[in-house]
């Protein structure tokens, strides 16, 4: 072990052990520390009033047209709009928000990279994300499910888009296969692979294990500045190894059974909407199966061609060229068209969840479920007034929250409510100025 008593640190040090080199990263990018106590965990698991409560995130990058899409009223006797309309019978199941934004979240498109992370300028050189919602959820509960997350996507390219960030702000690529979904959530595997996968996690830990005692003496050894720094990054390696103790564990639990077949993947980019339908069903059969209670969805619209609506209709252009519709009257109707379909889709999935009982309850009413974009307007890049929906997970529902169309209400305030639903102890996310004025649990 190489002794740091009275050495200086430098950038390309590294901590060894058991034929181990682990580098030590830059000071500055460190992860926090996110370990919490046994107790608060285990309330956490379940929320605040015993009930196990989800999150799923769908972000569609391309938005919906606002005058379809919001209500002209306010409060809970609002008439619906025109797309609103298709999910009139679950009325009483979301809230829908006017006004709302990701303070200083702008740059256009780049502004999907934030619709979870609300980091501000995504359009600005030397930009760097910060964690996800969904991240900040995995970290603190997602130890008690299979699957801490979920990543998914719909036509995005090679996987390298996703709504999903690390707390150091990388990405983490999306799975856009449902049969890969399906597979990993049900499909269990060989004896000889589960040993080699639970081989693989031991190792893990022997080499954490390995180079904790050289890395205990480094932070003896430095400065104050430095150890309060280092003290979050070690704590983050044991954060690691209790998430790889956990993954050893399910990996020897059964796989639940479901009657679904395996679900066969699409094979053209034109099949949007059948592949959010299917996403749609992945997230619904890790719910129902409490494979995971974190999941996210990126549509990612811009990359998706002229795409099919049902059998006979397939869009007059590609997607992304529709939303730059310049109010002409026939790319407006395709577009529409699309937006309605979405809607019809969201409609379904709100169905299929209130379908599904557990305790005395529906899985709507214990899945909290945001579905919005980045863009207020696609066709003017704007990134204020965002179109938002938030359905089920235990809130009061059945209302227009229309905020200031000039001057926006933080949307992350959504999202400090949606964790203290979820029963963790916080009052700020992001750029935060509180919890959702106007939201109230149930």
């Amino acid at each position: 072990m190489t002794n740091f008593r009275n050495k200086a640190v430098s950038r390309r040090s590294f901590l060894r052990g058991a034929g181990v080199a682990m580098a030590l990263p830059m000071l500055d990018s460190m992860m926090p520390a996110v370990a919490s106590a046994a107790q608060k965990q285990a309330i956490a698991a379940a929320g605040p009033d015993g009930k196990p409560r989800r999150f799923l995130g769908i972000c569609n990058n391309l938005g919906l047209l606002p005058e379809q899409f919001f209500p002209t009223e306010a409060g809970r006797n609002y008439k619906l709009s025109p797309y609103l309309q298709h999910l009139e019978q679950h009325r009483n199941d979301f809230s829908v928000f006017s006004g709302v934004w990701h303070p200083d979240v702008d740059g256009g498109h780049p502004a999907d990279n934030c619709f979870l992370t609300a980091a501000p300028h995504p359009g600005s050189g030397g930009f760097r994300n910060t964690i996800s919602l969904d991240q900040y959820i995995a970290e603190r509960i997602g130890h008690l499910t299979r699957f801490p997350s979920m990543t998914l996507g719909v036509n995005v390219n090679r996987g390298q888009r996703s709504l999903s960030w690390t707390g150091s702000g990388v990405l983490i690529p999306c799975e856009e296969k449902p049969s890969a979904v399906f597979k990993k959530m049900f499909v269990q595997g060989s004896p000889d692979e589960v040993r080699r996968q639970v081989r693989k996690l031991e190792l893990g830990r022997s080499i954490l294990d390995a180079v904790s005692g050289q890395a205990k003496e480094l932070q003896r050894d430095v400065g104050v500045r430095d150890r309060d720094r280092l003290d979050q990054y070690f704590t983050s390696v044991r954060d690691l190894e209790k998430r790889m103790q956990m993954s050893k564990e399910w990996e020897n639990k059964p796989k639940p059974k479901v009657t679904s077949p395996c679900p066969l993947d699409p094979t053209s980019p034109a099949e949007y909407m059948d592949k959010v339908k299917l996403m749609y069903d992945m997230a619904r059969l890790a719910f129902e199966t409490d494979s995971s209670r974190n999941i996210t969805l990126m549509l990612d619209s811009v990359n998706s061609p002229a795409i099919e609506l049902g059998e006979d209709h397939k869009a007059a252009d590609g997607y992304h060229n529709l939303s730059h519709h310049g109010k002409n009257a026939g790319k407006l109707k395709e577009l529409q068209a699309i937006d309605e379909w979405h809607m019809k889709l969201l409609a379904d999935l709100f169905g299929q969840l209130k379908t599904v009982k557990e305790g005395g309850e529906t899985l709507l009413d214990r899945t909290m479920i945001l579905y919005g974009s980045n863009l207020g307007n696609a066709n003017t890049h704007v990134t204020t007034n965002l179109p938002a929906l938030f359905a089920g997970g235990g809130f009061k529902h059945g209302q227009h929250l229309a905020f200031d169309r000039e001057h926006n209400y933080p949307l992350p305030n959504l999202f400090v409510s949606m964790l203290q639903r979820m029963g963790l102890e916080t009052d700020k996310f992001a750029t935060s100025t509180g919890t959702m004025r106007g939201l109230e649990m149930v």
